[in-house]
C-alpha cells in the first residue's frame, strides 16, 4: 500500500469498530522508525474517526529513550486533537531498553503503558510490568503520577507466571530476581546491615519479599558471618568468633556458598 492507502484503511477500520464500541485503540506498528509527519497525520485522522487510545509501538526495540520521549512529545505538540485520546507505550526489549523507553514515553505524555509480567514477549520480550511500576514508585520525584498496582503482589505474581509458563526468571532480574535483595560482598553486607538504604533502594517488603538475604561466600566479611550466626541463635566471644571466621574462610574457598549446615558444623567443631 501507499501511505495514503494505508491511512484510508486505518480510518475505515476505526469507523467500523466505532459501530460496536466507544473504546478503540489504534496501533501504529513500528512507530519508532516511522516518518514523523506521517505519524502526526495518522494520529490526527484516526482520532477524528473515533480512536480513543493511540498506541505508539517501538515494535523492533530500535529506539533509545530520548528518541522515544521526543516521539511522544512530538505527537503531543503536533496533533491538534490529541486531547481527545490517550497515548500508549508499547516497547520491545531487543536492545535492552524497553523499560527505559516506556518511562521516557510516560514523561513525554503517554498515560497508558503496555507491559508483561517478567518482561516475557516476542523475541527479547516486552517492557516488564514490575520494573515500570517500581521505577515510578521509587522515583516519585521524577514522575508526577502513579499506578494503582499493589506492589506487594509483584513477587508472587512473577513466580506464578514463571511456574505457569515454564519460563524461568534470571537470578539477577530487576525487582523480582532471586538475587535482587541478596548480598554476598562483604562491604555490601556491612553497609546494608548498618542501613538498608546503603545498597537497597527497594524495601523487599514493598514487592512481597520477606527480607534482604545475606549470602555467605568467600567475599563475605565478619559482619555478614556474625549476623547469620546470630540469626541461627549463636553468639560467641571475640576469640571464639575469630576461630570460626578463620575456618569459615577455608570452607568458603572450597564451596560456592556457605549454607547453614556448614555453619552448624563449624560451631560444633
Amino acid at each position: 500500500m501507499t501511505k495514503d492507502q494505508a491511512l484510508e484503511v486505518g480510518v475505515n477500520a476505526v469507523k467500523c469498530a466505532r459501530q460496536f464500541t466507544d473504546d478503540i485503540e489504534y496501533f501504529m506498528e513500528d512507530s519508532g522508525r516511522a516518518d514523523l509527519d506521517y505519524v502526526y497525520k495518522v494520529v490526527e485522522e484516526v482520532i477524528k474517526a473515533g480512536a480513543t487510545v493511540i498506541n505508539v509501538p517501538d515494535t523492533t526495540g530500535y529506539t533509545y529513550p530520548n528518541e522515544y520521549f521526543l516521539l511522544m512529545q512530538g505527537i503531543m505538540n503536533n496533533v491538534p486533537n490529541i486531547d481527545k485520546a490517550i497515548l500508549s507505550c508499547h516497547c520491545h526489549n531487543d536492545l535492552g531498553m524497553a523499560t527505559a523507553n516506556t518511562l521516557a514515553g510516560v514523561l513525554g505524555g503517554a498515560r497508558q503503558v503496555e507491559v508483561t509480567v517478567n518482561g516475557i514477549g516476542e523475541r527479547a520480550g516486552n517492557t516488564a510490568l514490575e520494573e515500570v511500576v517500581m521505577a515510578m514508585y521509587i522515583r516519585r520525584d521524577k514522575f508526577d503520577m502513579a499506578t494503582r498496582i499493589d506492589t506487594t503482589q509483584l513477587l508472587a505474581t512473577s513466580k506464578m507466571v514463571s511456574r505457569l509458563t515454564g519460563m524461568m526468571v534470571q537470578r539477577n532480574k530487576a525487582v523480582v530476581g532471586a538475587n535482587a535483595y541478596a548480598h554476598s560482598s562483604g562491604i555490601h553486607q556491612d553497609g546494608v546491615l548498618k542501613d538498608r538504604s546503603t545498597y537497597e533502594i527497594i524495601d523487599p517488603l514493598l514487592v512481597g519479599a520477606e527480607k534482604s538475604e545475606i549470602v555467605l561466600t568467600a567475599r563475605s566479611g565478619r559482619h555478614g558471618l556474625r549476623y547469620r550466626l546470630l540469626e541461627l541463635g549463636y553468639e560467641f566471644t571475640p576469640e571464639r568468633f575469630e576461630e570460626i571466621y578463620t575456618k569459615f574462610l577455608e570452607i568458603a574457598d572450597q564451596v560456592k556458598e556457605v549454607g547453614d549446615e556448614h555453619l552448624q558444623e563449624l560451631v560444633a567443631s
